[in-house]
């Protein structure tokens, strides 16, 4: 009886945990996976936000920018090393997404920020956003909100997927 009050105990977690996670989101041929940020301090500005984006279309397309309720702006940016030094800007004219690719929006390189937080982010809450494409146009998405040091969320990112010419394989 013992095991079996485990066994159903470990099923519901797992249950609860996957369910935590958003849906994928679908806008023509563009798929939006994943999508989480992570928690930040109380007294934080600015946050980032990360996802999976697939194409499977034959036309490119551009994540252009956004916006969402928790932060008065919403942009596009990437981290890159330049003689040893991590910097980070705007992603200018939009971060493409050529046909075929699947791009991931993570830690160390390309991520959405929100700047302007109008409150801090807490670990396990949702937040929605909308994401504005050249071509697809604006889809709404919902963002699961994971701990202050978090380098992927459940469902991302995966090893062996372009990140835009960034080696983002995190080990």
């Amino acid at each position: 009886m013992k095991r079996l009050s485990v066994f159903a105990a470990v099923v519901f977690a797992l249950f609860i945990a996957s369910a935590s996670h958003a849906a994928d989101v679908t806008a023509g041929t563009l798929k939006i996976s994943s999508p989480w940020a992570r928690a930040t301090p109380k007294a934080a500005s600015v946050g980032g936000g990360y996802m999976i984006i697939t194409n499977t279309g034959s036309a490119p397309d551009r994540l252009i920018g956004g916006s969402t309720p928790i932060s008065s702006k919403f942009e596009v940016h990437e981290m890159s090393m330049d003689n040893g030094v991590m910097k980070m800007r705007p992603v200018s004219g939009g971060l493409e997404i050529r046909p075929g690719q699947t791009v991931t929006l993570a830690p160390g390189g390309y991520h959405v920020m929100f700047v302007g937080l109008k409150d801090q982010l807490k670990e396990g809450e949702h937040f929605k956003a909308t994401l504005e494409f050249a071509k697809a146009g604006k889809v709404d998405i919902d963002f699961t909100v994971e701990g202050i040091a978090a380098i992927k969320s459940g469902g991302g990112p995966t090893p062996g997927v372009s990140h835009g010419g960034m080696n983002m394989n995190m080990k």
